[in-house]
């Protein structure tokens, strides 16, 4: 369904979701793990690294940013489509692979941003709380611990309670196995590059795309399109088409906005994987179609009154 303006709460009625008032308020011990991971690949600088360590690192990016597109957030935050017990349980090791907490957890925290987008209670809002905050403050913002009560129809299966526990276990299995395939290059480029990439990737998405790029719908937040995010993350820089319609698996709207993790999931389907692939339904394409009109009678009345106020040109 479309996403509709929230009203302001009155004073006294929520508290923020940023806890932290102070640079110094931020959990800074929780974050060792993160910047060392950060320091990694400089290891390939006493090591050496060669072409097999950087093709290890693109295909870590690739498959693990469709762990996050894909898992974490079209099958667990949103349910777009269905699988089987034990594809969810893949899905949910792939996705923890990025080594972004439990899928409990993820998904607890990406709904509550859909349903407080851009006001105060919203936990990585760029137009509350500033960049650093929304791309990655937040994570290190007291709240590590996984709001059940947000995801009941995930927290029933003891599995995924079990993975969202030891939600370092994917991420330290697939570094042991990398190491022992690859050795100490592989393990620096191959592992720990592509975990940066693929967290900055995912980060643009919560600081990025509420602050540049296109509105084709209006959400009642600052979501935004732009098409060099979408590339960078598989497909989910369309945000505001996002936004405007959560129950869909496919985000690029139109065959010109690059979609890879739909693309991948119809895949899925097509071998039997997945089924129920919720697609986008015409009174959302309708929509778009009066917006883009609105847009062009919105040009059509600035181009005429920047006329009406230009000085008449003399004669030569």
């Amino acid at each position: 369904m479309a996403v509709q303006p929230l009203s302001s709460p009155s004073a006294g009625t929520f508290t923020s979701a940023r806890k932290a008032q102070s640079l110094w308020d931020y959990e800074w011990k929780a974050t060792v793990p993160f910047l060392a991971v950060h320091l990694l690949p400089f290891g390939a600088l006493v090591t050496g690294a060669g072409l097999r360590d950087f093709v290890v690192c693109a295909v870590l990016y690739v498959v693990r940013m469709f762990g996050v597109t894909g898992g974490y957030h079209r099958y667990f935050s949103h349910r777009t489509f269905k699988t089987s017990r034990w594809f969810q349980f893949v899905l949910a090791w792939l996705a923890q692979s990025s080594s972004q907490r439990g899928v409990l957890w993820w998904a607890a925290h990406h709904r509550d941003h859909h349903k407080y987008s851009d006001t105060p209670r919203d936990p990585h809002s760029p137009i509350q709380f500033g960049f650093w905050h929304a791309h990655v403050g937040w994570i290190y913002d007291h709240n590590s611990e996984t709001k059940t009560e947000r995801v009941r129809d995930l927290a029933k299966f003891p599995e995924l309670r079990f993975l969202d526990r030891f939600w370092w276990l994917p991420p330290a299995t697939l570094g042991f196995a990398v190491w022992a395939l690859f050795g100490w290059s592989g393990l620096f480029i191959g592992f720990g590059l592509s975990t940066v990439l693929v967290w900055h990737g995912t980060f643009t998405i919560n600081s990025l795309t509420h602050l540049v790029g296109k509105r084709r719908f209006e959400t009642g937040d600052e979501s935004r399109n732009h098409w060099l995010l979408a590339l960078i993350t598989l497909g989910e820089g369309w945000h505001n088409n996002h936004h405007y319609y959560q129950g869909s698996v496919r985000q690029g709207f139109y065959w010109w906005e690059i979609d890879v993790t739909y693309y991948v999931i119809r895949a899925l389907a097509a071998v039997g994987l997945v089924w129920d692939v919720r697609e986008p339904p015409a009174r959302v394409y309708a929509e778009a179609r009066r917006a883009a009109g609105r847009r062009a009678l919105s040009r059509i009345a600035a181009e005429g009154g920047r006329k009406t106020r230009e000085p008449p040109r003399r004669a030569a």
